[in-house]
Order: C-alpha cells, then structure tokens, then sequence
C-alpha cells in the first residue's frame, strides 16, 4: 500500500466520522460564515453612525445652538440635549451615551468678549472605539467654532478673505490615508479579524479532531488503518482539512476584495498564496500542539489561549514595534503575524517579491513543527497512556 493508498483511506474514514458528528460542520463552515458576515455587517457603513453625544446647554444662546446642530449634523454623532448634568452623568456611566459636552453659562457673551470661556467634555473610555471617535467628533466641532469666531472677528477688522485663511490656519495639513483613503473601519477590521478567527478554528477543530482519536479510544483503528505509519495517518487528516480551511479562506479573500472592494494595492493570487500558507501553518502548530499534549481537553485549552493571543500580537491594532522587547520576540511565533505582515506589503503598499518572501519561508518553517511531535503522538495512539476523564 503506497504512501497516498494510506491517504486516501485517512480520508474517506474522517469523511465518514464528518457525516456522523455534525459539529465538524458547525466549528468549520458555520463558525466561519457567521464571523464572515458579523465583521462585514457590523460596519457596513465605513464607520460608527450617530453615536449618542450628551449634550448640557446651559448657555442656550443662538452660538450654543449653532453648535449643537452642527454637532448632530456630522456623521459620527447624535445630539441628546439633557436638562442637568447629573442626568447625563447617568446615562454616560450607563452607557447609553458615548461622552457628555457642558456648554457653560455665558459662553456666547464671553465669546464676544474675548474672556476665553472653557468647553468641558467628558468621554467614556471603556468603550474605546466610540469613545475615540466621539472625542474626535467634539474636538472637530470644538476647533471650528472657534475658527468660525476668530472669522467673525477678523472680518469686523476689515482682514480681506484672502488673508484669511493663512491667519485662521497658519499651517496647511496635507493628509494621506494609505491604503484606506476612506478611513473605512469594515476594511480595517475585516481584514485581520477574518483571518485572525481563522487561524483559530483551523488550530481548534484540527487539534479536536486529533484529540478525538485519543478520547474516544480511535487512534488503534486510526493505525491499523494506514499499517502503523503516523505520518500517513497525520497527513490524510491534515490534507482534507487543508482542503477545507483553504476553500473558506478563499472564499472570504474574494468576498474582501472583489466583492466588497477592500482597498488592495497587490494581486488577489498573492492574498490568495498568503492564505493557503496560513492555513497550512496554523494546522502544524494545532498538530504540535496536540503532540506536546496529548490529551483532548488539555491541548484545546492550550490551541484557544495561544489562539486569542495571536490576535492581539498581531499588531494591527497596536504597531508590534511599540511593544516591550520581550513581547515583540512572541509576535514571531504567531503565524497571523506574518500574515499581516504579507498584508501589508502586498495588500497596502503593493511590494514586489523581495519585500515579503521573509514572511513567505516564515510560514514555511511552521510546517516543520508536526515533525518534532510525530513519534510522541504515535506512541499515544498506540499505549492510550493518558487521562481520559
């Protein structure tokens, strides 16, 4: 019986048990359409909309009112106008609003007046990306009131228009948005959040269906199957969950980029070559896994903690160059990583080859991982010397 003899009949038994335990089905496809369409319908709008902004009026002058429907004008926040600050105090410490502005007593007088009135705002932090956002938007307003005033002003003093504008913005910003002109937070997220839930249904389900051989006492009849070579046997499940896990990938990467048009500067078969070695690599760190620890519930717990953590060292959300020395050095160890990596040169730069082809063989190398762990998984197939319960 040759090597792909073995394969093959590894194959049709894991088909077999697919067909008898619909939780194969439910932890692969299902997990993945469900994430899919969560991370491109959540913010399918580019950005949050109409954030609840607490607003206390206690001025109520036309200059305050300006204000307030300029604020609810813009497209992140939603004026909710509060009689007290106590209230809305409630209500931001309930959650029901993203952050509270006091517009003080006498604020248009004091306008008038030059006395510098204070605008005090408050911004819940916990929720960080309305918070920020919310913070963003006040500020905006806040800066272009104050523009708006010193207009008034110099217009009072028979400044010409032309002049204006140097003495209202000294310094001209000229601002690039690489890679996502739009500012779209779907195209931000969905781009490694996809990815990134990915890396870890292929590690858990794999490592699952590994396990499952040990816990229900299969992985005698999982030998005997392809005559006692671990390799063939290893190999048969790791060939249809490649098989699996790459036409879902792929599937999302076409979604991304053809059909919800995410910014990329690259080729789609570059993301695509990315994808198929994400895959390949999370599967060998969910088999070096289960070899280290073979036993099921064990290696499941290990395969979900090391996967929740790859997606914050990733370093898309926080730059992995600003992380502390030692955490910087466990980023590598994470093949989402190099995804992300890949990513960017091909995805927002569009590099050539010799940009990226480290991110290539490094996820090459986590193909070598099964090796180190094959003979002390085969000999836990073979003597079941461990704890079942």
């Amino acid at each position: 019986m040759t090597f792909f003899n073995k394969i093959d009949k590894v194959i049709r038994r894991e088909i077999r048990i697919w067909a008898r335990r619909p939780i194969y089905f439910l932890g692969t496809v299902a997990v993945m359409t469900f994430c899919t369409v969560f991370y491109l319908t959540f913010l399918g709008q580019g950005v949050p909309s109409d954030l609840p902004i607490a607003v206390v009026d206690q001025d109520g002058s036309s200059t305050s009112r300006n204000f307030c429907r300029q604020l609810d004008a813009t497209q992140l926040g939603k004026v909710v106008h509060y009689g007290s600050f106590s209230e809305a105090q409630a209500d931001l410490q309930g959650g029901r609003v993203t952050s509270i502005c006091v517009i003080p007593k006498g604020f248009d007088r004091d306008i008038q007046s030059q006395r510098q009135p204070t605008f005090s705002f408050y911004v819940n932090g916990l929720y960080f990306l309305g918070g920020s956002l919310a913070w963003k938007d006040i500020l905006t307003m806040v800066n272009l009131t104050a523009g708006a005033v010193q207009r008034d002003v110099l217009r009072l003093k028979g400044v010409p228009e032309s002049e204006m504008a140097g003495l209202l913005r000294p310094v001209d910003i000229d601002v690039h948005q690489i890679g996502n002109a739009t500012m779209n937070y779907g195209a931000y997220l969905a781009n490694m959040m996809i990815p990134g839930m990915l890396q870890m249904v292929v590690i858990i389900v794999l490592i699952y269906s590994l396990g499952a051989e040990l816990k229900y006492g299969t992985g005698r009849h999982l030998l005997d199957t392809v005559g006692n070579d671990i390799y063939a046997a290893v190999s048969g499940k790791m060939a249809l969950y490649t098989l699996l896990f790459t036409l879902i990938g792929w599937t999302v990467e076409i979604i991304l980029y053809k059909w919800m048009h995410f910014p990329l500067a690259g080729r789609l078969g570059q993301m695509l070559l990315a994808c198929l070695l994400l895959v390949l690599a999370s599967e060998s760190v969910a088999v070096f896994i289960i070899g280290c620890v073979p036993v099921c519930r064990f290696a499941l717990s290990i395969g979900a903690l090391y996967s929740v953590l790859g997606l914050s060292l990733t370093g898309f959300t926080l730059p992995a160059e600003a992380f502390p020395a030692g955490l910087r050095g466990l980023t590598m160890m994470y093949p989402l990583r190099h995804y992300y990596e890949l990513y960017v040169q091909v995805g927002i730069f569009g590099s050539g080859f010799g940009q990226w082809y480290i991110h290539i063989i490094a996820l090459l190398l986590f193909c070598f991982l099964p090796f180190l762990v094959m003979g002390r998984l085969g000999r836990a197939y073979t003597y079941m010397d461990y704890e079942r319960n």
